[in-house]
């Protein structure tokens, strides 16, 4: 359901509001991509989504790279994901039927009310919350024994 670009951006925010919690710096694009298993090239790409939603900001020179450009606790989950790969809601017929002009079909209303959830949830929590349920957010370990 969610894009790898959405994956990614998640796994890069993660990382930064932990950065930050622990009281460092900057982050290089290479360090989050090592951290995170993003790859580097696609990793620039959705840090500048997320610098030009304001959501990060840059620091170009020597100490330079990224950083969140306000408190972990300040920043929605929904606002990274529409940075990069937005939510879009079903608001007429996809199929442009004229008999659905009005009122989506049961499919589609079932469909926009999915959606409707999966929004509202990230409109409640904030990246410090994320942070605060634990674990890791870099590339999944593989479990031993499996093929």
């Amino acid at each position: 359901m969610f894009s790898k670009t959405t994956e990614y951006a998640l796994r890069a925010m993660a990382h930064c509001g932990e950065a930050q919690r622990a009281g460092k710096g900057t982050q290089t694009a290479e360090v989050i991509a090592e951290r995170t298993g993003v790859p580097v090239a696609y990793l620039g790409k959705v840090m500048q989504a997320l610098r030009r939603a304001g959501l990060l900001q840059s620091q170009r020179g020597a100490g330079g790279g990224v950083r969140l450009s306000r408190s972990a606790d300040e920043i929605l989950v929904f606002d990274i994901v529409q940075a990069v790969d937005p939510i879009e809601r079903i608001l007429a017929c996809p199929l442009g039927l004229e008999a659905h002009k009005h009122r989506l079909c049961p499919l589609h209303a079932k469909m926009d009310a999915a959606l409707a959830m999966v929004e509202e949830s990230f409109k409640n929590t904030t990246l410090a919350q994320v942070l605060e349920s634990g674990g890791t957010f870099g590339p999944p370990t593989e479990v031993a024994g499996s093929n």
